[in-house]
């Protein structure tokens, strides 16, 4: 059968998989922040299993196993005793994965265009990460803002995470509300995007400030925030939250003669948690 990316006629299910699947599953990593794993890293479970198990990074102490002798601090120590084992913490974080999903249907005859339907899993999938992950960085340090600036307010988070011992990239993102009033303070002509990763990095991007790269996304807001009702911006580093996925993005196809047409769902095994509060800050205010 001739497939006809215009119209559903004579569908065959090779014609409907190929663009379908390329289509959803490029959208999905296009619309989405989070899905590249530059912003917040993204950790791999085997099948199988339907959690990760996620390591808080410590620190581990140094210490003077042989010295001058002319200090008590700096001395050789004993060699027949071993040197105690500072090892980062052991506590882990557990981040259980959820199948996420979203479903259509192409009914033969419909008129529709094939990569349009992915487009819209694709995108609907992207939004669902975007709003869970920006909603696990309630779980970072909350510290109220100034009244001053959003600037000033972003100055005094990054300087809280670098005073916690946090020296790696951090990355902000910021209300969406809070756009213009940051804007009007940067400005724009310096900021290019070029070198980012995907659409709704390069569209999304503010400009880097203090070294952060910074990002707006619509999902910083109060009903999206456990216990917050509202935040302008999160600044945190790659060890603050992490997400964890089964793959990638899957699509199935599945006949439903019931409805005259072809079944599509896309779905994704994923979870989000904070791990290490102490290494990022959520500019907000508190639910009372």
């Amino acid at each position: 059968m001739a497939y006809s990316a215009q119209f559903g006629s004579g569908i065959n299910l090779e014609a409907l998989m190929v663009p379908t699947q390329a289509a959803t599953v490029f959208a999905a990593q296009e619309s989405s922040l989070y899905l590249p794993g530059s912003i917040i890293p993204i950790q791999q479970v085997a099948q199988g299993s339907a959690t990760a198990q996620v390591a808080v990074m410590g620190t581990s102490t140094v210490q003077t196993v042989s010295g001058d002798g002319a200090t008590p601090q700096t001395e050789d120590m004993d060699p027949g005793v071993d040197f105690t084992a500072y090892l980062p913490s052991n506590t882990k974080t557990t981040i259980a994965l959820d199948l996420i999903a979203s479903r259509t249907v192409i009914r033969d005859l419909g008129g529709a265009d094939f990569n349009d339907f992915g487009r819209i899993l694709g995108n609907a999938i992207g939004s669902e990460v975007d709003r869970r992950s920006t909603g696990a960085l309630a779980g970072l340090t909350i510290e109220a803002p100034g009244g001053v600036s959003l600037l000033d307010d972003l100055y005094d988070a990054i300087s809280t995470v670098r005073a916690a011992g946090e020296t790696g990239p951090l990355n902000c993102v910021v209300n969406a509300a809070k756009y213009g009033e940051f804007m009007k303070v940067i400005g724009s002509s310096a900021f290019a995007a070029a070198d980012l990763q995907n659409s709704a990095m390069r569209s999304g991007y503010l400009g880097t400030i203090a070294g952060v790269p910074c990002f707006t996304t619509a999902y910083m807001i109060g009903a999206n925030l456990p216990g917050m009702n509202s935040a302008d911006f999160a600044v945190f580093s790659a060890d603050a939250v992490r997400i964890a996925m089964q793959g990638g993005v899957n699509v199935e196809f599945e006949r439903q003669s019931a409805a005259v047409g072809t079944s599509i769902t896309a779905s994704a095994a994923y979870g989000v948690a904070t791990i290490d509060a102490t290494r990022g800050v959520i500019s907000g205010v508190v639910t009372p």
